[in-house]
């Protein structure tokens, strides 16, 4: 690469990356669901969206970013924005509070969104802007609300967007309240963690919506059948996001799990359950269900949203399993 001449070599060097990258997600089979959001995948420039970001060394963190003036750290920059990893690209006194989730987690995610054309989605957590680019180029600009409640993550996320081409409508705020203004929506996203489900998005949905969230460390997809009702199942994968922000939302430290085998302590499967049950059992209690049941895979996990009432299940919303979320 010469040094001289970065801007047309790093375009095609990013050009090939993403080809290649559209060729590892196709593989994985993430999109299966919806082979559609290939073509998203394929014209959308990740690089665009993390102009710089955060890769783990020892001792901390190195910063990439596409404007050094070493052409190996510009070529190092490109090829690990289209590694399908996620991304650190913002940090908070060592701890990170903004990231570019991984490229096949995201398409099996878009993908159970199970869009149509003409669906109105509101994503909460605007992250880089690169999720809310997909779906514009998806769904068209019009109908993509992306929110956050820091301004200059928004600010940044508008001007990643601009640059690749996209305007969406971009909001500061407080997800776990929604955008009513842009309401009604027939999808909603969410790229962060919860710990239980805010009502005012099931108040922004229209009858028949599809919600999807990371909840405990799993993926809940939620069908709204009114504001005040919801219910759905687990995916079967495992989702790790940073937790949502905002008023009146509780604490998602992790549970502590002392006195229950160490064997199920390390248990991805029972650490979910941990999670989700947090409020509602003690770690022994989980691990004694848990066992009984066979150490069940998320899948046969679900939530209900009823009212003022909302409660995680095993197998049957209304069966002997169950426990309240909020």
């Amino acid at each position: 690469m010469g040094a001289h001449a970065p801007d047309r070599d790093l375009t095609e060097l990013a050009a090939s990356a993403r080809a290649a990258l559209v060729r590892e997600i196709d593989a994985s089979g993430a999109w299966a669901a919806d082979p559609e959001w290939r073509e998203a995948f394929e014209a959308v420039p990740r690089h665009l969206f993390v102009p710089y970001y955060y890769v783990g060394v020892l001792g901390g963190y190195e910063r990439l970013w596409g404007e050094s003036p070493d052409p190996r750290t510009r070529e190092k920059w490109v090829r690990g924005a289209y590694a399908d990893a996620p991304l650190a690209t913002r940090l908070r006194d060592g701890e990170l509070v903004s990231s570019s989730s991984q490229p096949s987690l995201m398409a099996m995610m878009l993908a159970e969104l199970r869009v149509r054309d003409g669906d109105r989605v509101l994503e909460i957590g605007a992250g880089t802007g690169y999720n809310a680019a997909l779906l514009a180029h998806r769904l068209g600009d019009d109908h993509v609300t992306t929110v956050d409640l820091e301004p200059e993550i928004t600010e940044a996320a508008r001007r990643h967007l601009a640059t690749a081409g996209y305007h969406p409508v971009v909001v500061t705020g407080d997800g776990a309240r929604g955008v009513p203004e842009r309401a009604p929506f027939d999808r909603i996203i969410a790229t962060c963690t919860l710990a239980s489900v805010p009502t005012a998005w099931l108040a922004q949905c229209r009858p028949g919506a599809r919600v999807l969230s990371p909840l405990a460390t799993g993926l809940i997809a939620l069908t709204v059948r009114d504001a005040g009702h919801a219910e759905g199942r687990f995916l079967h994968t495992p989702a790790y996001f940073v937790p949502l922000r905002g008023a009146g939302l509780r604490n998602q430290e992790p549970v502590d799990p002392s006195g229950v085998p160490r064997r199920a302590r390390e248990d991805d499967l029972f650490r979910f359950l941990l999670a989700l049950s947090r409020d509602s059992l003690e770690p022994r209690q989980a691990h004694a269900l848990w066992e009984r049941e066979g150490r069940p895979g998320r899948e046969r996990y679900g939530v209900t949203v009823s009212g003022d009432r909302e409660w995680a299940w095993l197998d049957d919303p209304e069966g002997p399993c169950a426990w309240p979320l909020r």
